[in-house]
């Protein structure tokens, strides 16, 4: 396509015609929809339905349902159309509504209304310039040509619109005119050599107007029709005497404005056509008067059709100016189907007719909308409408907006004003808000450009249109869109709205600027027009940089695609691609959930359990388009991932796209449909695809399983440890009630925490009997919860009992004993009350009696411990500190002579021993719990230190404790001094471990 001059008569021409035939009806239709009609409101089980008297065409009607984020209405079920009219008949509803279409091709008025089309401009009458149409024409028996032509006024002369030559017959057929007198141009048709009168057609008024000329075989009927009336016909066209006329000879040069002296060549300035024409097509037939209204109306007959106006068939003289020009089919441009309130029925009508009609919505995304429009404060619309002024201003109410044609001008000002509010805006976005700026999206994605020299404005407009994008996919409006995803049938139908107004951005493409590309941050969209005719043909690639990514994303069509488009005929065409970064956009998108088709088979081995599918990609997109038509080629893509979300998990790459026809009511679902993975990598993946469409790579996420052997050993190895464990536990509470072991503060504290480890203990063996019953395994997990809280907040106790009494030893024991018995089972108590209030239904996991570790519910435990472990982590560290300097000191004393070999092991010694003693008793053995997922050695670790965690405290506080033995049940009582005590308490309270920990 090439720009015109701003000097040049037929720009000016061009444009003011169009501009005066633009699309009048919206302007129409908007007048007709009063702000202060009164819908009617249906409520059913799973719908709401609007019914809205005001009439409107059926693109207007559908434009309103989806401004309010509702459909219009669809055909209801064959065994619910009774029950439904009736319902509507309760509701004083009677008469003719518009219904939806399932397929969506209506759903793109300004592609069928507005019909853009390449247009060839002859400038002025040359003997060059010419347009060569590539097509096999057969013999014609019979023809129709129909095409759109603006004349050239500042001539009189004879201009040849087109010719068809044939070695025979040069003039074998031609249609010729010229402007008259008094105004008119008259056309007159060649067939065979033989030339019919020159009469008049339509108006030199340098308006867009629609013929078509006919001729068959049969009698040389002949008819020529301007603007969908017939204006002349006859008959005896070419026939000679009785002798019936000939076809047209077939595998002739058919060409467009000028006149053949020679078979392709030897022009007449004189003769040649000056103005502009476009949509020309052929048939080997003759249309009916309804046909060609048809024609007229943006309606193709597709049967016996010739020749199609494309690009990629003719063969264009370098002179000859190529531009896009849109007018308004004036015509029923389909029938649209009606529903028949009263009696069930269906019929069809045209499109353009003005109806009532009912807008549908999801039950759940009416009353989701509802409440968002309730609980807002609206101050980002309020803000935006203050700035905008004499702009379009934003309704503040989703359902008392109308449909409105935005011209350009205005489109741009108010996301200007759209884009520097939100841009200012530190907290995330209300709901309301953010359907109101969807509404405005929406119509500027529906915005015409009505004058050339708005073309300029169209790429500022796509950098506010992507701007404004981002800002609303920002990661703090997460839950924004999750509060909205409903009603707006997901955020992908932003990735529709962005891919409208690519489509916006085509005009621009010339032959000396054959690529637009926008991008800002996380959302990016590129148009490019790529020329087939060159010899070097090469992969077409979108590369895009995320500003968090070394490595760029990419999508690309490779070279044997684009040599296919080639070998059809095509002789360039039109690229789109989208880029949607790593954020909101894809938090907010659905996963395939737990379909088995998304499903690895690796995943049925036993040692792996499927989680979920996540977007793990940026969202990509690429479609090609000869003459505004989409052409499916297969694509390649790469694109990076974003796991930091999915810790310690095993990931698997799925190649997918985004199909908006799967789950209409939900926006669409994914698919994997002709995507497959070609290479994977930890951080990206390349994918193959054999079709155009929004891209992305879904991540499966597995969590590691043991497998069954390794499961049931684990199960053996805990219950055989549990029960040692317990026994040792109940036999060393025992004996400190029989033996009559005085009552002190540490003999108080280790009888709690054995007491807390014995419940846990027997607990976590009845756990595995209780998972088949709910309730009873729901009483477990609770009483699991707090023994084992229990457990480890009297272990913090005896670090804090050890702190008090190594580091601090000035502290009263007295004073430290409420506060202990608060932190054992107070804490605990606490902590397992409020995860009950504020997650009971998912505080038990699915497959057994414990905590659920898919949920933050986990956080209830390890939370506390983690904090436990630290705390007795210093408390050792302190400890060892105490021993190790104590120990150099007695060395120093006892030994003075002692070899530097002999000081440093007695150091080593003094150092392991309070360690080996300790770390049982402060619970310190379950940092082996934190390596369980590295490696399944570290679970053996973890259930062998812990299982035998009872039999350690039944040896150490009670075989060998002194305190114990020398009590009267045991054996006498041995006096010590105050220091040795105090040491004594160094590991456990006893004075024998404190003489083995401490003087060696």
């Amino acid at each position: 396509m090439r720009d015109l001059r701003p000097d040049s008569w037929f720009f000016s021409f061009l444009v003011g015609s169009l501009s005066r035939n633009l699309l009048t009806s919206a302007a129409l239709a908007e007048n007709r929809t009063s702000k202060d009609f009164a819908p009617v409101m249906i409520e059913t089980l799973r719908h709401m339905y609007e019914y809205v008297p005001t009439a409107l065409d059926w693109w207007h009607a559908d434009r309103f349902c989806d401004q309010r984020f509702a459909q219009l209405l669809f055909e209801p079920p064959d065994s619910e159309q009774s029950s439904f009219s009736k319902l509507l008949q309760s509701n004083h509803i009677r008469g003719s509504v518009w219904l939806n279409e399932r397929d969506g091709v209506l759903h793109k008025p300004k592609w069928r209304r507005n019909h853009i089309v390449p247009v060839l401009v002859f400038g002025d009458k040359t003997d060059t310039k010419y347009v060569k149409v590539l097509s096999d024409f057969p013999v014609l028996p019979a023809v129709t040509a129909c095409a759109h032509l603006q004349w050239d006024t500042r001539t009189q002369e004879i201009a040849t619109v087109f010719s068809y030559a044939v070695p025979a017959f040069m003039n074998e057929f031609q249609l010729r005119g010229f402007v008259d007198e008094e105004g008119f141009v008259r056309f007159a048709l060649i067939v065979h050599g033989h030339h019919s009168p020159y009469l008049p057609v339509f108006r030199a008024d340098g308006q867009w107007h629609h013929f078509c000329v006919t001729w068959q075989q049969e009698n040389g009927t002949w008819a020529i029709y301007a603007d969908g009336k017939r204006r002349a016909s006859a008959s005896g066209l070419c026939a000679a005497g009785l002798a019936a006329p000939q076809a047209i000879y077939g595998q002739g040069t058919f060409i467009i404005g000028q006149d053949q002296d020679s078979l392709g060549g030897t022009f007449k300035a004189k003769e040649s056509f000056s103005g502009n024409i476009t949509d020309l097509h052929i048939w080997q037939k003759v249309l009916s008067t309804e046909q060609i209204e048809n024609v007229r109306s943006c309606w193709m007959v597709e049967q016996e059709l010739v020749f199609g106006w494309s690009l990629n068939a003719l063969e264009i003289e370098s002179t000859v100016e190529e531009v896009t020009a849109q007018f308004l089919c004036p015509g029923p441009v389909e029938e649209c189907r009606v529903f028949e309130v009263g009696s069930s029925g269906f019929r069809h009508t045209s499109c353009l007719q003005s109806l009532p009609f009912i807008c549908r919505y999801r039950k759940d995304a009416y009353w989701q909308l509802k409440k968002a429009q309730l609980e807002s404060s609206h101050l980002l619309v309020s803000h935006v409408n203050t700035l905008a002024k004499r702009m379009v201003q934003i309704p503040e109410n989703i359902f008392t907006s109308n449909v409105q044609d935005m011209n350009l001008s205005v489109a741009l000002g108010t996301l200007d004003v759209l884009a520097t509010v939100l841009r200012k805006e530190e907290t995330p976005v209300e709901s309301s808000d953010l359907l109101m700026v969807l509404q405005l999206l929406k119509q500027v994605a529906d915005v015409e450009v009505q004058e050339r020299e708005e073309l300029e404005m169209l790429e500022q407009l796509g950098q506010y249109y992507v701007e404004v994008t981002e800002l609303i996919l920002e990661e703090q409006n997460i839950e924004t869109w999750s509060s909205i995803s409903q009603a707006v049938r997901g955020p992908m139908a932003v990735v529709e709205l962005c891919d409208r107004v690519v489509s916006l951005l085509a005009p621009l493409l010339t032959s000396g600027r054959t690529k637009i590309t926008i991008q800002h941050q996380n959302v990016g969209m590129e148009v490019r027009k790529l020329e087939l005719s060159s010899q070097q043909l090469s992969s077409e690639t979108y590369l895009i940089q995320s500003p968090e990514e070394d490595r760029p994303d990419f999508i690309e069509i490779p070279v044997e695609e684009i040599q296919k488009l080639k070998a059809k005929g095509l002789r360039r065409v039109t690229v789109k691609n989208m880029w949607f970064g790593y954020g909101s956009l894809q938090r907010c998108l659905p996963g395939p959930g737990s379909s088995a088709a998304f499903q690895d088979v690796a995943a049925s081995d036993g040692g792996q359990k499927y989680l979920s599918t996540p977007v793990g990609t940026a969202v990509i997109s690429s479609t090609v388009l000869s003459d505004y038509q989409e052409i499916s080629t297969s694509v390649r893509y790469r694109l990076q991932h974003h796991t930091q979300d999915l810790p310690d998990k095993l990931v698997g790459p799925i190649c997918a796209f985004w199909n908006f026809s799967l789950s209409p009511d939900a926006g669409g679902m994914w698919s994997t449909a002709g995507c497959s993975v070609v290479t994977s990598l930890p951080d990206s993946t390349v994918c193959f695809c054999n079709h155009t469409t929004n891209f992305a790579v879904l991540l499966q996420v597995y969590e590691i399983e043991r497998t069954t052997k390794e499961a049931l050993t684990l199960q053996t190895l805990t219950f055989i440890g549990c029960g040692v464990s317990f026994c040792a536990l109940v036999a060393t509470f025992i004996l400190f009630l029989v033996v009559g072991v005085p009552k002190s503060e540490r003999t108080t504290v280790h009888k709690n925490l054995i007491f807390a480890l014995a419940a846990a203990e027997a607990l976590l063996m009845l756990s595995e009997l209780a998972k088949t019953n709910q309730v009873l395994c729901f009483l477990v997990t609770a009483l699991l919860h707090l023994s084992f809280m229990a457990a480890f907040s009297w272990m913090l106790v005896e670090g804090l009992l050890l702190w008090s009494k190594v580091v601090a030893v000035n502290m009263s024991e007295d004073r430290r004993m409420k506060f202990y018995y608060a932190t054992g089972w107070g804490l605990p108590a606490i902590i397992v009350g409020v995860t009950l209030a504020t997650s009971f239904n998912n505080y038990v996991a699915d497959n057994y009696c414990w905590l659920n570790v898919q949920t933050n519910v986990i956080w209830a435990f390890v939370g506390p411990v983690l904090f436990i472990l630290a705390v007795n982590t210093f408390v050792l560290f302190r400890v060892v500190m105490v021993t190790v300097s104590s120990a150099r000191r007695r060395a120093k004393m006892l030994t003075p002579n002692s070899s530097l070999e002999n000081q440093i092991g007695i150091q080593i010694w003094a150092t392991t021993k309070p360690i080996l003693v300790l770390l049982p008793v402060l619970g310190l053995t379950w940092v082996c719990g934190i390596l369980v997922h590295l490696s399944i050695v570290w679970a053996y670790v973890f259930i062998v230190l812990n299982s035998l965690q009872g039999l350690y405290i039944f040896l150490v506080y009670a075989i060998y404790n002194s305190e114990v033995r020398d009590t009267p049940g045991w054996g006498s009582v041995t006096l010590r001094s105050r220091s040795e005590a105090v040491a004594g308490i160094v590991v456990d309270g006893t004075e024998g471990i404190a003489q083995t920990v401490l003087l060696g």
